[in-house]
């Protein structure tokens, strides 16, 4: 038996791990590599194993970058099984089909750009027809802490991971030739303590684990004071006479603030009559899958549905899915939240918001997740006086806050205490920066401690 390592290695996208045990090849995702242009050449490179040759994949969650090269992979031969929980196929259908629209749209603008309309100038990574095509092959849902035979000699469980809705953990136990192995993926952990999802599950000992290093080299801001400081940036806003932006993820941070919003309309740090515009259809789908899955969520969350009061909904909440609405939306000129995707501002409706409320001193634009170098939300966190929106200048005026303490990755803390618990002779290290790497191995107990390249493999 063997573990293969095709993505994550040492960089934070693209997980795809391959375990091969028994005759039987089981992936443990397939991401896309992210930061740069959706149709960059590393996505487009060959896996490193055949496609045709993989028996089952098990997705650790709907992640773009743990599942976003799944189309590819059915496109190159995959005929075998997919594996994941409830919530996280449902989520993955949407979140496949939006990039899907997107691989062909930066298609068609490489093509305009080169100016070569003729077909197959510039193909994308895969269509809709592919990512269609891809549900297809979802098989046997798993469910937490429950054991399914793959295949003689491989079993696996999905334990909960806290990351987003369906998110899990991967044990696989294995046998062959009279050797047995329990080998951990840890998929991308959760953050403890949050107030909507439960907290990762408590790993079970094995002999190896592969585990994320997102945050392995730094603590979160406690999440209490981040709460405050979003109640805070509105109410300020809202009294200067002007509107508030987010730009956020469509997939669990939308969530997370509509939830918060909704805290704070209870609590009284929030107006009743606060006006809250959610501009995002895929945020809006994902708000309605995440309603249909409370088992997912922790005790007083859960109850919230039990009692018949849906934690994602307030009095001013309204869902713009229509251009036409979220076109109208550019002529509120104060009192209005507007949560709109991207949460980079690197493309989406967010980007006409800021061209109508940036350059008004009055207005806030609150940043509450990560934004990558490069993009047009770190040039705006940076300071930036000006930036350029649809090849119009446009003056930096509004109040611009960024508040660490929202992210869904568990901090070094708590992968420390997590790794710990498995009491695992081998560590692999993936989805990480090196540095961050080096600094979190630092810090473990006594075992062998691996940081894998890409397509380099293990005896197990």
């Amino acid at each position: 038996m063997k573990i293969e390592f095709h993505g994550a290695d040492q960089g934070v996208t693209g997980s795809c791990h391959l375990i091969e045990c028994a005759g039987t090849r089981v992936l443990i995702d397939c991401g896309l590599y992210q930061g740069g242009r959706e149709l960059d050449e590393e996505n487009a490179l060959a896996f490193g194993f055949d496609a045709a040759g993989i028996d089952f994949v098990l997705l650790t969650h709907a992640h773009l970058d743990h599942c976003g090269r799944l189309p590819l992979l059915v496109k190159r031969g995959f005929r075998g099984a997919i594996v994941t929980t409830g919530a996280s196929r449902e989520l993955l259908r949407l979140v496949l089909l939006d990039a899907a629209q997107l691989h062909e749209e930066e298609a068609r603008r490489r093509a305009r750009h080169a100016g070569r309309r003729a077909a197959g100038a510039a193909e994308p990574l895969y269509t809709l027809v592919d990512a269609l095509h891809t549900m297809d092959f979802i098989g046997v849902e798993a469910h937490y802490d429950t054991a399914l035979q793959l295949a003689p000699g491989v079993t696996a469980t999905f334990l909960d991971a806290g990351h987003i809705l369906g998110s899990a953990s991967i044990l696989l136990e294995l046998a062959e030739a009279g050797t047995r192995r329990r080998v951990l993926f840890s998929g991308d952990l959760g953050n403890a303590g949050r107030p909507l999802l439960r907290a990762p599950a408590t790993p079970p000992q094995v002999d190896a684990v592969v585990m994320e290093t997102t945050y392995g080299d730094r603590l979160h801001r406690p999440l209490g004071p981040s709460i405050e400081e979003l109640y805070q940036a509105i109410t300020e806003a809202f009294q200067r006479g002007g509107n508030v932006v987010i730009p956020s993820f469509a997939l669990e941070r939308a969530q997370e603030l509509l939830f918060f919003l909704r805290a704070g309309v209870d609590s009284g740090h929030l107006a009743p009559t606060t006006q809250v515009f959610l501009d995002s259809p895929m945020a809006i789908s994902i708000t309605q899958i995440y309603a249909r899955h409370p088992e997912c969520y922790q005790p007083q969350a859960r109850a919230l549905f039990l009692e018949g009061r849906d934690p994602f909904t307030l009095p001013g909440l309204h869902f713009t899915r229509d251009t036409a609405e979220s076109i109208a939306l550019n002529r509120l000129s104060g009192g209005a939240i507007i949560i709109a995707g991207s949460g980079m501002c690197s493309g989406g409706r967010v980007r006409h918001h800021l061209r109508h409320n940036l350059d008004r001193h009055n207005c806030a634009i609150i940043f509450v997740g990560y934004a990558a170098r490069g993009t047009l939300g770190r040039r705006i966190i940076d300071g930036a006086e000006s930036v350029t929106l649809f090849g119009e200048e446009i003056a930096v005026r509004a109040r611009i806050h960024t508040i660490n303490g929202f992210s869904a990755h568990a901090d070094q803390a708590e992968l420390l205490r997590w790794q710990g618990q498995t009491h695992a002779g081998r560590t692999f290290l993936v989805h990480g920066e090196p540095e961050v790497m080096r600094k979190f191995a630092a810090r473990l107990p006594a075992g062998a401690t691996e940081m894998p390249l890409l397509h380099q493999q293990y005896d197990l």
